[in-house]
């Protein structure tokens, strides 16, 4: 099989709004742990005040608790409007400062060379152009900036995919409902590590790691990696 991707899908990845958009936001809180995991992991690689954005942090979990860890500059940048109150909110209720906006991954509204490091975490499947927002998270980022994303693989087992649900102790009723959102939607518009390196060989980016789990892909992209020393894992 190919591993060619099409640089636009044929549907459009709107961003979740209302009801749906406040019962995703309930259950990811129940991953609470692995969010202030990521952070804490983040935190002890990246520089000090250095400015980080998130790419569709939805309510915004990571990058507050990111924001609780150091003096960093904190962005998120989210296509729901329900997403960026929810977060925006929390924060608040966090104590913390973090720039929640509304954009588009595909065209995002900030100069060149504005991040250091920059997160993107079980979205990247949603994006209608996904070429072009891996082409603007390397614009986006300074020399020497990495970018990381995190998402599901198209290759997973329904049984580890099961297995990884039953463990989020999620309930009869909302168990149910993400093996069905798994099983029917995002695994057909998820990427096999393959089709990952095919989107990134049209960027900028040359260095690359990708490292996969039993459901899913940690892909790590460094923008001009001479400038600057980097191990994620």
């Amino acid at each position: 099989m190919s591993a060619h991707v099409s640089a636009i899908k044929p549907y459009k990845g709107m961003g979740m709004e209302g009801p749906v958009a406040r019962w995703y936001a309930g259950l990811t809180k129940k991953s609470m742990e692995d969010f202030k995991a990521l952070a804490g992991r983040t935190a002890e690689q990246i520089p000090t005040h250095a400015n980080v954005l998130e790419v569709a942090p939805g309510p915004g979990y990571f990058a507050i608790e990111l924001a609780k860890l150091g003096n960093f500059q904190m962005t998120g940048l989210d296509i729901s409007d329900t997403f960026v109150q929810i977060a925006r909110a929390n924060a608040l209720q966090a104590g913390v400062k973090v720039d929640f906006r509304k954009g588009n991954a595909s065209s995002m509204p900030f100069p060149a060379d504005s991040f250091d490091f920059l997160l993107c975490r079980a979205a990247f499947k949603n994006f209608s152009e996904p070429t072009r927002a891996l082409q603007e998270f390397y614009r986006v980022l300074r020399p020497g900036g990495r970018a990381l994303i995190i998402d599901l693989r198209r290759d997973a087992s329904m049984k580890d995919i099961s297995k990884a649900i039953t463990g989020m102790k999620l309930g009869t009723v909302n168990g149910l409902i993400t093996r069905y959102t798994f099983r029917f939607m995002l695994l057909k518009r998820a990427y096999t590590k393959a089709e990952f390196e095919e989107m990134i060989s049209r960027t900028q980016f040359h260095d690359v790691e990708i490292h996969e789990n039993s459901m899913g892909l940690e892909i790590l992209l460094l923008k001009n990696s001479e400038s600057v020393g980097f191990t994620y894992y």
